[in-house]
């Protein structure tokens, strides 16, 4: 049980609920998503389109920022990497900036999204996914802290560097691997990743 718990972190059997500023009211019939930026085959789905694509039920352990975790969560979803092989990102492309409705915004690795427990998640334990949590889509990103798991999604843009999203900006860390603690920034993000551009939410 230890080795599924990073460190600094406390098991709950809770399931807290932690947002940032007004949750976005966005239905099933109006909830789109794209794949966009450094890619060679731009990608769009409605919601219909994602329930007709594969998919995969995955549970993980969930770990927070703020030091809790909570085991054997149960998803339903679409695999990231399978839309992404449609959408063919460009050699260059190293990073995505993610965009959720309601203007938040994190930064992910090219290679993190790659990996094959990175959902577009509908479903939690069994039901829909209700809106408090993301709903009707979230991104799940299960091997790095919640925040990097964006509710709301509704764009993947990829890029040639590293920009840093809306908690990154305020020093959590660029990466968020609760193993390693990397909870804030403590030193510089790596030069050859970032080249940061303001931008309005």
């Amino acid at each position: 049980m230890e080795k599924r718990v990073p460190p600094g972190q406390i098991l709950t059997e809770r399931f807290p609920i932690l947002t940032y500023g007004e949750e976005p009211e966005v239905s099933p019939e109006a909830w789109a998503f794209e794949i966009r930026g450094l890619v060679e085959n731009p990608l769009r789905l409605t919601y219909q389109d994602l329930l007709k694509e594969p998919q995969v039920d995955l549970t993980r352990d969930f770990h927070c920022v703020t030091r809790w975790s909570r085991l054997d969560v149960a998803w339903r979803g679409v695999r990231v990497r399978d839309l992404l092989e449609r959408a063919r990102p460009r050699p260059e492309a190293v990073a995505a900036l993610v965009h959720s409705y309601g203007g938040y915004t994190t930064n992910l690795l090219l290679e993190d999204l790659l990996r094959e427990d990175v959902l577009l998640a509908h479903t939690l334990f069994g039901k829909p996914l209700p809106r408090e949590r993301g709903g009707p889509v979230r991104l799940l990103v299960p091997h790095l802290y919640a925040w990097k798991s964006a509710k709301w999604v509704r764009a993947l843009e990829l890029l040639d560097h590293l920009e840093l999203g809306f908690w990154e900006r305020y020093g959590y860390h660029w990466r968020g691997d609760p193993w390693r603690e990397e909870r804030f920034q403590e030193g510089p993000v790596p030069g050859h990743l970032l080249r940061f551009r303001s931008r309005k939410p």
